[in-house]
């Protein structure tokens, strides 16, 4: 062998050996520059989303946090469920980076966090009632029998806010600390024993409905809520804020929201987003 070609072998075999170290390096740097984002779901919140901690978020918002990462490749979203009273305060803190849970958009909330102008989804308060009680709106409602409504909750407050606004139109709905599930609810709605029931319809009522072949039907939205994604407020996590404002948008266009939105709720509720 020549001493010219056994100097082109070890030059080619240096070559070589430095590239790969260099695409290794190039693969840790890679590694390195992924971020994790600790994520607080909703626990008990079927299907918007639900999982304990330590058990794997299920749920319509799990899956489009997951659709969102795929096209934010330099974050890595770590999901558990959490109380909803620990998620804001989790996340005022820095213990999560973000936090779902159908939130809606607040001044409160606006500034003590960061908020995607894009929403994640939309709560559409609707009344479920027989298909022969002829019910189609609040005004129907009057001298029905209403459900009751946890003290305090979210349709209680819209129950109260439609009833300032409408003072001439009286219903009459009642406050219950009473934890009854919902499918039952529905039941004792055909049953007579309840005219009507109101409820956000993300809690997957239609699909109660459909699976138990319940005579109920839900109405038109009597009010609409866009939901959003609440992520803490730092300098660092702007860009996080921005790329899932447009991960978001292109969801939508792309039509993958809907197809979760079917999938959860039974419903497409991207025509409410605005």
């Amino acid at each position: 062998m020549s001493f010219l070609a056994s100097t082109s072998r070890r030059t080619f075999g240096l070559a070589v050996a430095g590239l790969t170290l260099a695409l290794a390096t190039a693969g840790l740097a890679r590694a390195d520059d992924v971020r994790t984002i600790k994520i607080a779901t909703s626990a008990e919140s079927k299907p918007l989303s639900w999982g304990a901690i330590g058990v794997e978020p299920q749920g319509y918002e799990p899956d489009v946090l997951k659709a969102i990462n795929a096209k934010l490749p330099q974050y890595k979203f770590l999901m558990e469920g959490a109380a909803d009273i620990a998620q804001e305060t989790g996340l005022a803190t820095g213990k999560y980076d973000m936090a779902t849970g159908g939130y809606y958009r607040a001044p409160a909330r606006e500034k003590q966090f960061l908020i995607p102008e894009s929403p994640i989804g939309a709560s559409l308060i609707k009344i479920y009632s027989r298909k022969d009680s002829g019910i189609k709106e609040m005004k129907d409602l009057v001298g029905k029998k209403i459900v009751p409504v946890t003290a305090g909750g979210g349709i209680y407050k819209f129950a109260n806010a439609w009833q300032e606004k409408n003072p001439d139109t009286q219903i009459e709905v009642t406050a219950s600390s009473a934890g009854i599930p919902y499918p039952d609810r529905l039941k004792e709605v055909e049953n007579g024993k309840y005219d009507a029931l109101i409820l956000p319809s993300n809690l997957g009522e239609q699909t109660v409905i459909d699976q138990q072949k319940l005579e109920i039907t839900a109405s038109e939205p009597a009010a609409i809520n866009n939901t959003f994604i609440l992520i803490h407020r730092s300098e660092e996590n702007q860009a996080l804020s921005e790329g899932i404002d447009k991960a978001l948008k292109e969801l939508k266009a792309d039509g993958t929201l809907a197809k979760l939105s079917q999938k959860w709720f039974g419903e497409d509720i991207t025509s409410y987003m605005k």
